[in-house]
């Protein structure tokens, strides 16, 4: 089993970041290493790793996740002692037993789980070569999709019991916005901000909207952020996206393609693919999406209703991979290592240096400049009530839906904050304390206490 940091975390000569000291079965050799038992008669329990796991977390926390403080203190108190001190004023043997009842046994431990080849995609996808699935006690197999409509549809038809899916997605499903209604849940999203404008090298002249009158762009889908993002962009510089540009649904794969090929003079696409365009010597990057809305959702974890309340346990144990997933994409100093994991033909199908380049921020723009943007891609799973507002109004604000919208009673209904915040407590993290807050996105605030009033201020728009 291929996990992170269940070593014994009270023992110094323990490395629990696979380092050079690190005993586990995937680091050890049989020639050169003492190895921890591996024989499959030895493997723990899932109830043993999650104990591991509670320990580990809590004393990797206590030392700032500092790999190298925590190895130094251990050696010079010593193991006993140090576990000791730590059970003095934490409640270990309480925080076990609480996760412990928490999470029951899946019931459905064989999974499949769609995914898009995009670097949004990095928990689901990572979770299956870094064993987070595996550490919950899923059989997970993550099966690559051509596209947002396939996604879709197989998710509808149960083909998958869950999804990588666009944070419009599981609100448009439910209130039938593109296909038949049917109750779908989000209950965590995987990244923020990682999408940008990019436009072919003919238009290295044309850096501003208001020049873009007559331009052919590609979105992956039309229920996505990349769509209102580039509707909201082009919109605030004066271009009706209906009338004065064309916008047109084309698959993140066939971006780059469909841009060397003259059908499209720019996109507003996920990574990797406009790293790739710059890789390839095709185009450049006009703005990351982060310069329109800083910290703005993308991409989500999502499945219908009817498979969190039917299989309670699986849904569960996945959405704890997940959100234990998205919690270690999110630390900048495993960004190369995931990289690397997620690059192969079966995943991403990737160059690792375009990979790099997108998640540690330091890119080429194809200008001619080196930049370093380290959150030019974060990972974030709390889903804000918010954020579905602000999407809905979108939908309004274009046509998408029509008629008088409860914007905060569909937000609830989808998003589902409790189910994440509770995840999130159980791991550790930090969970907000509110579901809902400002935005201001170009500098036009969003107040969700008044979501209607906003999709009819616009200039530009359909609603009515």
């Amino acid at each position: 089993m291929v996990t992170k940091s269940l070593g014994n975390p009270y023992d110094g000569d323990t490395d629990l970041r696979h380092g050079t000291a690190c005993t586990c079965s995937r680091c050890a050799t049989k020639s050169t290493q003492v190895h921890q038992a591996s024989d499959a008669a030895d493997e723990p329990s899932s109830e043993e790793l999650m104990a591991r796991a509670v320990e580990s977390a809590v004393v990797r926390s206590i030392f700032g996740h500092s790999e190298l403080s925590r190895r130094s203190f251990a050696t010079m108190l010593g193991s006993s002692t140090l576990a000791a001190a730590i059970a003095s004023v934490f409640p270990m043997h309480e925080a076990k037993a609480a996760i412990a009842d928490t999470l029951g046994k899946p019931e459905k431990s064989k999974l499949k789980v769609g995914f898009v080849p995009i670097t949004c995609a990095t928990p689901i996808i990572m979770g299956k070569p870094l064993g987070f699935y595996e550490k919950y006690g899923l059989d997970v197999d993550v099966i690559k999709t051509a596209g947002w409509a396939v996604a879709r549809d197989k998710s509808l038809n149960k083909e998958y019991d869950a999804s990588h899916m666009l944070t419009p997605m599981p609100l448009a499903i439910t209130v039938g916005a593109g296909s038949t209604a049917t109750p779908f849940l989000m209950p965590a999203v995987e990244n923020i901000n990682g999408q940008a404008i990019v436009l072919h090298n003919d238009h290295k002249d044309k850096n501003d909207p208001k020049m873009w009158k007559g331009f052919k762009f590609g979105v992956p889908f039309e229920y996505s952020m990349h769509n209102f993002l580039l509707r909201y962009y082009v919109a605030e510089a004066g271009l009706d996206p209906d009338q004065d540009i064309q916008i047109r649904v084309v698959p993140p794969p066939e971006m780059v393609a469909n841009l060397r090929a003259g059908n499209l003079d720019g996109y507003l696409s996920p990574d990797p693919f406009n790293q790739r365009a710059v890789w390839e010597k095709v185009g450049f990057i006009h703005v990351l999406t982060k310069e329109i809305w800083d910290g703005h959702p993308c991409c989500a974890f999502a499945c219908s209703k009817e498979f969190a309340d039917t299989l309670p346990n699986t849904y569960g144990n996945l959405l704890k991979a997940l959100v234990d997933g998205t919690q270690y994409a999110s630390k900048k100093e495993n960004r190369k290592e995931i990289s690397a994991a997620i690059a192969p033909a079966n995943y991403l199908n990737q160059p690792v240096p375009v990979i790099e380049q997108v998640l540690t921020g330091r890119y080429a723009d194809g200008l001619g400049n080196v930049k370093d943007v380290p959150d030019r891609i974060d990972f974030d799973p709390f889903p804000w009530h918010s954020m579905g507002v602000w999407i809905l109004t979108q939908m309004k604000r274009w046509g998408y839906i029509k008629g008088d919208i409860d914007y905060k009673a569909i937000a609830e209904q989808v998003y589902l904050t409790s189910d994440c915040g509770k995840i999130m407590k159980d791991l550790g993290m930090t969970v907000p304390d509110k579901t809902y807050e400002s935005y201001t996105i170009m500098g036009k605030v969003f107040d969700p206490n008044d979501a209607d009033a906003y999709a009819k201020s616009f200039k530009i728009g359909r609603a009515t």
